[in-house]
């Protein structure tokens, strides 16, 4: 057990001294581009290359001196705020619907193909007709996140739904279960785990897709963020961007992860 839990961390250490090295070449290579020293100033402030002193971007994360001048913190809560927005929304309209779906086969003769082709179509394609319906940029990304969560959370549930097995549908009928009793008792223990999975890949693609929506949309959020820093030639900025995106995108998957092996019961039968 503890020559495991060295390999891994060990082995990410390589990883991270390969990154940092291709890093270093990069800066090297490209004029302009920030070293991870220059990046490492940005962040938590001291003196730069050229002897001025820095005030980092997590010296005052939670400043607000306008409207749209705020710190890195009220950008991240902005973006996750949307995320979760439409993220909730999917789970509301997606799991009942994919419930009633899987339940039906002409429901799903009707859905599935229009259901093949909306899923198909990148979340950012509907951006302008969605700015142009709300004209209100938060309404414009919570309901982008919802285009984009709500296709694994329905595809996914349909096939827990479809899973049951027939047997168990038979004892239903059987016991003579009501709609409700049959969906609660028969159903849902057998779908979970998939609905499960169908949440932890929405709340992913949301992560990618609030990042390029608000690149194109701007207002607050992490993504624009990004642009903005891109705009003022802070690429030391960017590069913090990109870190962030990357270790909070890590840290909801770890979350829906662990959320999903709570309620997925076959796991939690095998470790009995």
């Amino acid at each position: 057990m503890k020559y495991v839990l060295l390999k891994k961390i060990i082995f990410p250490l390589f990883i991270v001294i390969a990154l940092l090295t291709i890093w270093s070449v990069i800066a090297s290579v490209v004029d302009g581009f920030p070293t991870s020293a220059d990046t490492y100033v940005a962040a938590f402030g001291g003196e730069d290359a050229e002897g001025d002193e820095v005030d980092g971007v997590f010296s005052d994360p939670f400043f607000i001196d306008a409207e749209d001048d705020k710190g890195i913190f009220w950008h991240l809560l902005e973006s996750l705020k949307s995320v979760f927005g439409g993220f909730a929304l999917s789970l509301i309209i997606g799991i009942p619907l994919g419930i009633h779906i899987g339940m039906s086969k002409n429901l799903q003769y009707a859905f599935d193909p229009f259901i093949q082709i909306l899923k198909s179509i990148s979340p950012l394609a509907w951006l302008p007709l969605l700015l142009f319906i709300f004209k209100d940029i938060k309404m414009t990304m919570i309901s982008t996140i919802f285009l984009t969560s709500i296709w694994p959370v329905m595809i996914n549930t349909v096939a827990g739904v479809r899973s049951v097995s027939e047997d168990y549908i038979n004892v239903a009928r059987i016991l003579r279960f009501t709609a409700l009793e049959k969906v609660v008792q028969i159903i849902l223990p057998v779908a979970v785990p998939h609905i499960f999975t169908g949440m932890r890949l929405s709340v992913g693609l949301s992560w990618l897709v609030i990042i390029g929506a608000e690149m194109l949309a701007g207002g607050m959020g992490i993504g624009a963020w990004i642009w903005n820093a891109y705009d003022d030639l802070a690429y030391a900025h960017v590069i913090i961007g990109i870190i962030l995106v990357g270790l909070i995108g890590f840290m909801l998957d770890l979350m829906m992860r662990k959320v999903a092996d709570f309620f997925d019961y076959t796991k939690k039968g095998r470790a009995s």
